[in-house]
């Protein structure tokens, strides 16, 4: 059971990067997965989430208006498009599937139970 989840790396203010995250050995497309991400000294903070289906969203406010987080069932990915970046966008970022089938996305890490390893996104100019 893994995700996998790249796409990070250092971007200069206002630059966009695209984060992706590939789940293998574990049922996809029927769970609500999310973003999160984390600083060196905090908990880990709720970026945003997707529906099972992909028709409803949810964004922290920090993001909202600058990312975007999509999926593709078929390919076992989820996305996160990050534009406008400033920062405070700095830190790991994981991406995550939720434990029940066919619920909600929550902004509750404890509601997640498989994680990606992370991938750091540096802002900075």
């Amino acid at each position: 059971v893994q995700l996998q989840a790249s796409g990070g790396g250092l971007v200069q203010p206002g630059g966009s990067l695209r984060l992706s995250c590939v789940a293998s050995g574990v049922t996809f497309s029927r769970y609500a997965l999310g973003w999160f991400r984390q600083v060196a000294g905090e908990e880990r903070s709720f970026v945003a989430g997707i529906s099972w289906n992909g028709e409803t969203f949810d964004y922290s406010d920090s993001v909202k208006g600058r990312f975007t987080i999509s999926r593709d069932n078929a390919k076992n990915t989820v996305y996160l498009q990050m534009t406008r970046l400033n920062t405070d966008d700095t830190a790991v970022y994981y991406c995550a599937r939720h434990s029940i089938m066919i619920r909600p996305y929550s902004r509750d890490p404890r509601e997640y139970n498989y994680w990606g390893r992370g991938t750091l996104v540096t802002v900075s100019s």
